[in-house]
């Protein structure tokens, strides 16, 4: 019998995903897993429906799945995650093609407690997931009637999955939970995610440690202490402020303003003079008018993120902002998200121009056979939605790190040679 695993939306779900397959390969005894759903007996699909582009590739996904029922060897179809948890009801109703259905709340407390994985992507680069749920109830997002309350996987549990992640070949873990920063706060009455990356760093063979989603109200010295002297973690820190002028940040439901968010980041590049720092935005929210994206295309022009992400809001049922007067056209929402991309790409070129002479430790990913060149990331980069290190030379085992010296660059790509040693 062969399962196959299409796992849908953040790496959180991705961390479930290998989790859910483990157990699907001990209820079916001697099942393997293809990554050809033609190949397949049984397909598990695990939904995301964060906003509207997510559930149309969840819903669509599931359909192209489905037709393997007629033209290859499917037998069963399971549908698990967020999209389920949304519209159960509507799901059965109107997608009968699916045999079986799992809701987030069905299984995700049960498998944060289960240490069995079976590898989704590569097996050097893997999440961890440290804590489920959100409490910060942003106006705009869903995710906390989806997932729950707030809560932390124990410390050495932890522990103890990325101490068995590493034994499996891992050199960098990444940590994920809707709100990083909170970590420890529910368990232990404080915030505590510095002594977890402490700890972790105490792992033997671990190289890299990185971290995501840390929201900047929740930053404090003790981490940004950590981060800067634990030789493990990058230091590299993803911090979605979502906008920055204060009238939307309050509309929003988000507990910094302006000023603030000025103030932490300085204190970051200040403590941690080489820090890369990515952020998220949010634009065309319900009631921003040009003079709030002119406060953000400031903002970026002041702060010269490293990293940028911006997303057009996407009006969700069920949050408080969907019913807010004062929805903004989608074409205006397409245009400010293209204004503030083009900004964004001016900055990372010259930043990237700005890494020149620059020698840095890199991780091989790939190896490009058309240019004949290694793939490579830094710690600049996090998989998948960052940049890459391009490096003439001989293949190289995936997972290998080598030292680079930064002699070009192409677009937002770095071009790199050998060298001796890193800094």
């Amino acid at each position: 019998m062969n399962l196959y695993l299409e796992s849908l939306g953040c790496d959180k779900n991705r961390v479930d995903s290998e989790k859910l397959l483990s157990e699907l390969l001990e209820k079916y005894e001697g099942a393997k897993v293809t990554m050809d759903p033609a190949e397949a007996d049984i397909a598990i699909v695990n939904t995301c429906s964060f906003i509207g582009p997510a559930k149309e590739e969840s819903i669509n996904t599931i359909l192209e799945l489905a037709e393997y029922k007629k033209t290859g060897k499917l037998q069963k179809l399971i549908v698990a995650g967020c999209l389920v948890e949304r519209y159960k009801d509507e799901i059965r109703k109107e997608l009968p093609e699916i045999d079986e259905i799992a809701s987030v709340k069905d299984y995700v407390s049960r498998l944060d407690n289960q240490m069995k994985r079976v590898e989704s992507g590569e097996r050097y680069t893997r999440y961890l997931k440290i804590a489920e749920g959100c409490d910060k109830y942003c106006s705009y997002c869903i995710i906390p009637r989806l997932r729950g309350h707030y809560r932390s996987i124990p410390m050495e549990q932890i522990a103890e999955e990325a101490g068995q992640l590493v034994l499996e070949g891992a050199k960098e873990l990444i940590l994920v939970a809707q709100e990083t920063t909170l970590y420890g706060t529910d368990l232990y009455g404080e915030k505590s995610l510095h002594k977890l990356l402490h700890a972790l760093g105490e792992i033997e063979g671990l190289e890299w440690i990185r971290v995501l989603y840390c929201y900047p109200e929740e930053i404090e010295l003790p981490l940004i202490e950590e981060i800067r002297d634990n030789p493990k973690v990058c230091h590299y820190l993803d911090l979605p402020i979502q906008h920055s002028s204060d009238r939307i940040l309050k509309a929003m439901n988000r507990k910094t303003r302006r000023a603030e968010l000025k103030e932490k980041i300085a204190l970051l590049r200040r403590e941690i003079p080489d820090i890369c720092l990515r952020t998220t935005l949010i634009t065309g929210f319900p009631g921003e008018t040009e003079e709030d994206l002119e406060d953000v295309l400031s903002f970026i022009r002041e702060e010269r993120f490293d990293r940028l992400g911006v997303f057009p809001y996407s009006q969700e049922e069920g949050t408080y902002a969907a019913n807010m007067d004062n929805q903004v056209p989608e074409s205006v929402k397409n245009k400010r998200l293209s204004r503030i991309m083009e900004l964004q790409q001016e900055i990372a070129f010259h930043k990237a121009e700005e890494q020149k002479g620059r020698v840095l430790k890199a991780l091989v990913v790939g190896f490009d056979e058309e240019e004949s060149r290694l793939v490579l990331r830094s710690y600049m980069d996090n998989p998948d939605i960052d940049s890459f290190i391009y490096l003439k030379g001989e293949e190289r085992a995936v997972g290998d790190f080598v030292c680079v010296r930064i002699i070009d660059t192409e677009g937002y790509d770095l071009i790199g040679e050998y060298c001796e040693s890193s800094q």
